[in-house]
């Protein structure tokens, strides 16, 4: 039987809760709803690290941020990784990348390593061999405005007066329309949305967007809550209304080309959104609003609106598309594949998953049904990439307080709760390679 194709969709700063089938209450992804009505939609789902530049690493190589040596931005991907195009790409994929890769760039802005508004060179690219992409395509575009660059290193620009999410649909329709039928291909689509637009300091939806959907339903971790969603998030639904409207052109254009049976289509994000009620920007924190995000898979291995409720991470993403080719996923692959969940077959799955979290501080989570437990470095600066001692900060009873809004971290009630959590986390860190660190109470 002929390899299934691979579609990954990936959004930036998607909280899981603005999809209908996460329990969003307005009709902004109808598309994403059928997909996992048709496909699995995995309930719990979380980054391993709430940083665009370390999401994205650990997705490429199946490795944590730490041991790829990208846990913060602005560090270029290792050239000697595996990446899921070098794998993929030796067994007889097409492999090709479309949007933002946030891979590229080190060293200081202007310098000979800062590609974040210059073409990608083709040894920064992760081993793909169709390229049409910006390092950084929010320093490249705006919502209306902008280019990306193709493999020559051209630019490519979007339509005047065309809303940035249609326009690099429009290329991803066009490479689907363009593939030879007789290779399968592996396309990894990075959209900007719905990431703010960091010159312009605001979510930029398409137009009318505000007014669309100003009668939003906050969430409930940011009722009462200062930062900047009241103003903010209309855009931010508009941005992802759009995504779910584009995802439907994408699905479309399977069936039409006879792909759809033998496609396997991913959507996920790299991370949520807080709206600065956690700190002062939007991720970068241990907090669900920060880490918890959609994935919806749907195609070969993955199909019948079965929703597995087991906790499972962005990590065990690349042995899942390694699995998916019909390849034995890598042993420095430190994720499972989620085709067990997927049939229901899932035996022996961990109770938690890991987060690292990086640049606002050097912090360390672990999340199960029940509980939210962190700890960061006070002594360590965020860009570092571990540290030998952290304190306790943050503890959550999700199940008497689902929207994080009593910290236990101090309360001696849960004292035996926070010693167990930290052998977890401990264990957990060395799993990932992390020297076994010293972990203190809250002062």
């Amino acid at each position: 039987m002929k390899p299934p194709n691979i579609l990954f969709l990936f959004s930036d700063q998607q909280r899981a809760d603005t999809c209908g089938c996460y329990g969003q209450p307005l009709d902004i992804t109808p598309n994403l709803d059928r997909l996992a009505a048709e496909g699995v939609r995995f309930e719990n789902a979380f980054t391993c690290q709430p940083v665009c530049g370390p999401a994205r690493a650990c997705l490429q190589t199946g490795k944590y941020a730490t041991e790829v040596g990208c846990h913060t931005n602005n560090r270029r991907l290792p050239p000697e990784e595996r990446t899921l195009a070098h794998i993929l790409g030796d067994t007889g994929y097409d492999t090709g990348y479309i949007g933002k890769w946030h891979l590229a760039s080190s060293g200081p802005k202007g310098g000979p390593d800062d590609f974040k508004t210059r073409p990608v060179p083709p040894e920064r690219r992760g081993g793909y061999r169709y390229w049409l992409a910006s390092d950084v395509l929010e320093f490249t575009s705006h919502a209306y405005d902008g280019h990306m660059f193709d493999g020559n290193g051209n630019k490519r620009e979007f339509p005047p007066g065309r809303y940035r999410v249609d326009a690099q649909t429009d290329w991803v329709i066009e490479y689907l329309e363009a593939h030879n039928a007789a290779r399968p291909f592996f396309l990894f689509v990075s959209y900007i949305e719905p990431h703010q637009q960091n010159d312009h300091n605001h979510f930029e939806g398409p137009h009318g967007s505000r007014e669309r959907y100003r009668r939003f339903v906050p969430p409930g971790d940011l009722v009462d809550a200062d930062g900047d969603w009241r103003k903010e998030y209309p855009d931010y639904l508009g941005c992802i209304h759009s995504l779910d409207q584009n995802v439907g052109r994408i699905c479309d254009t399977l069936e039409r080309l006879g792909l759809a049976d033998n496609t396997l289509v991913v959507y996920t994000s790299d991370h949520g959104s807080h709206f600065r009620t956690r700190n002062t920007e939007y991720k970068r924190s241990c907090h669900d609003a920060s880490i918890r995000v959609p994935l919806i898979a749907r195609g070969p291995g993955f199909r019948g609106g079965h929703m597995p409720r087991e906790l499972v991470s962005l990590i065990d993403l690349p042995p899942t598309l390694v699995a998916a080719a019909g390849l034995e996923p890598p042993a420095a692959m430190r994720g499972r594949a989620l085709q067990p969940l997927a049939a229901g077959s899932g035996t022996d799955w961990p109770e938690e998953v890991f987060v690292q979290i990086s640049e606002s501080h050097c912090g360390r989570a672990v999340r199960t049904h029940k509980w939210k437990y962190s700890v960061s470095a006070p002594d360590t600066p965020g860009s570092a990439a571990s540290s030998p001692r952290y304190v306790e900060d943050h503890l959550y009873d999700l199940e008497a307080d689902p929207h994080e809004r009593n910290n236990l971290v101090r309360d001696p009630v849960y004292a035996a709760v926070r010693a167990g959590l930290a052998e977890t986390l401990k264990r957990r860190m060395a799993e990932a390679g992390e020297p076994v660190p010293d972990i203190l109470p809250a002062g």
